[in-house]
């Protein structure tokens, strides 16, 4: 008997590529088999380029190739990929739109600022030509986001003067044009930090806490738009609800309002918390990552030295699950470790790591605030004139001070201040202190103002004027214990308790000298505490990765001099 062989048929090419497609992303999303997830998505792309009308399977299995392509550090076979997707995806908006958001946040990881900008920019146009004013306004603030990244304020202003014009006359979905608010308002905010004017920075700061107050009362609108070119959003309110408390907490720091600081600390960590356990997006690390930035710097002011170390290495630790993350942070790390260690009076580990920070970063601002830490540590060593003039004249805030922010400039004025006081150039130190004063009083800088004061009034004391430097050290102390300033109030405190020993008021003397040995207290049993932490050897870390592991000193080594 002949038995006739069955050949099996090959499915229809639909079928297979969209198979290929279901395949390829379950590998993908699911497991870490990369080369077979690979090989599928490119056997989807490959069939469905024939296949006509076939535009789902087509552009979702290009979006997850090239995703997959950069998972695997091969940008540049993701790119040309992406680049042909969106040349023939034209006449489908939603796909069109997508690819190019996902062709220029490409271009935004390499730092390629000026292509993502050129993208966003046509995707701004096709969106307009669709009918889409919301994906418009989107891929716009998407694009004001970057030139304020590039520092190019003259493009930036009219931008955001037009968006604010799309978004408050986009009439929709409730909760999209919220979220276009919290969008553009977050920045506004930001711009205005990044200029050091946390005092012009309110009115719209308002605005932004009351947008995020309506969208968490809106509920979600399940009804799809009638465009599909408007099937985007820009965070899921979750998330916009932590960044909002994130700039919150960056105003409240640069103004002095350290309290606050930590109160919405605190509330979004808790947030990040209960969002990471369902949501493991790496924007959450990112917002996590900056909010332990900013209160390190509060406790390095508020005296919590140790609190502020572990931070650190939790920081660390974040940083070692991402490489990216590292890369985008390791700059500010080296940073807040120089604060840290002038904080323990370990000099030569501040240089060390401020010059590590300066040799990672590329952005101007955080440039000009190491440069203005590093030439504290040279004005404090005392031995170090011909390094100090050299950075003094690279942040001179009289000619052509590199960067525009308000409080770095204010913040060099007082640098300049405090090495002319040191010098005993006091006429010279008072001129550039008032200056500081008067920059730091026209946008509440809390902080710069305190330090301010008390200097004035530390030299008012050495020239023999006590009614003067009494003027200049009460109000310092006031502020100082409002922010509060560990460091002001000790100094301050040991002022007034001189100055009224030269009065002859014995009472008011003693009290600031109780004063003075409360703070000096607490100080040195934090600095105690912070020096006996393994953590305290990451001072040494100047190259490569975060060290994985500390080992435990057997107590402080670093002087306790300029504590007492």
């Amino acid at each position: 008997m002949k038995i006739n062989a069955v050949l099996p048929r090959k499915p229809p090419a639909r079928m297979e590529a969209r198979t290929h497609l279901q395949l390829g992303s379950v590998l993908y999303h699911h497991t870490r088999n990369g080369d077979q997830a690979r090989g599928h998505l490119e056997k989807a792309w490959l069939i469905s380029q024939q296949i006509p009308q076939f535009e789902d399977v087509k552009f979702e299995a290009a979006s997850l190739l090239s995703e997959l392509y950069c998972q695997e550090n091969s940008v540049d076979t993701a790119k040309p990929l992406l680049r042909k997707a969106i040349q023939i995806s034209q006449q489908t908006p939603y796909w069109h739109c997508r690819l190019l958001f996902q062709l220029a946040q490409l271009h935004t990881l390499e730092k390629d600022l000026v292509s993502a900008c050129d993208l966003l920019g046509v995707g701004a146009e096709y969106a307009r030509v669709v009918g889409s004013e919301y994906t418009r306004a989107l891929f716009l603030l998407s694009k004001g986001m970057l030139l304020l990244m590039e520092r190019k304020l003259q493009e930036v202003h009219p931008l955001l003067t037009l968006c604010g014009q799309i978004v408050e006359n986009w009439q929709g979905n409730p909760i999209q044009k919220e979220s276009l608010r919290v969008f553009f308002l977050v920045l506004q905010v930001t711009h205005y930090l990044d200029a050091g004017q946390v005092k012009s920075v309110k009115p719209c700061l308002k605005q932004l806490q009351q947008c995020i107050q309506t969208i968490s009362t809106l509920h979600d609108d399940e009804i799809l738009p009638s465009n599909p070119a408007d099937l985007f959003h820009w965070l899921p309110k979750e998330h916009m609800c932590v960044l909002v408390y994130l700039v919150t907490v960056m105003h409240s720091m640069q103004a002095g309002y350290l309290e606050k600081a930590q109160k919405y600390t605190d509330k979004a960590l808790m947030q990040l918390e209960k969002l990471k356990m369902l949501d493991c997006s790496p924007i959450l690390s990112s917002f996590q990552v900056i909010l332990l930035e900013h209160i390190i710097m509060c406790r390095l002011v508020t005296g919590h030295k140790a609190t502020a170390l572990q931070e650190i290495s939790q920081v660390c630790q974040l940083c070692q699950q991402s490489p990216r993350l590292f890369s985008n942070h390791a700059a500010q790390l080296h940073t807040l470790l120089g604060l840290y260690c002038i904080s323990v009076n370990c000099m030569d580990n501040a240089e060390a790591q401020f010059t590590t920070a300066l040799r990672l970063t590329t952005h101007q601002e955080l440039w000009a605030f190491i440069v203005t830490n590093l030439a504290s540590v040279y004005i404090r060593e005392g031995n170090r004139h011909q390094e100090l003039y050299s950075l003094l004249e690279r942040i001179n805030p009289d000619h052509n001070f590199p960067v525009s922010s308000h409080c770095l400039r204010a913040a060099a004025f007082y640098i300049r201040g405090l090495f002319s006081f040191f010098q005993g150039r006091y006429n010279e130190a008072k001129r550039f202190l008032r200056e500081t004063l008067k920059m730091s009083n026209a946008e509440d800088l809390n902080r710069l103002t305190a330090c301010s004061l008390v200097l004035l009034g530390h030299i008012f004391y050495v020239l023999g004027n006590h009614r003067e430097s009494n003027n200049m050290v009460v109000p310092a102390m006031q502020l100082a214990s409002k922010i509060p300033d560990m460091s002001v109030q000790l100094w301050s405190s040991a002022l007034l308790r001189d100055l009224n020993k030269a009065c002859g008021n014995a009472m008011d003397a003693h009290e600031a000298a109780q004063m003075h040995q409360n703070f000096s207290q607490q100080l040195l049993q934090d600095h105690i505490e912070a020096c006996s932490l393994p953590e305290h050897n990451l001072i040494t870390w100047t190259d490569g990765p975060p060290p994985v592991q500390f080992q435990a000193q057997n107590g402080p080594t670093t002087s306790l001099a300029s504590l007492l």
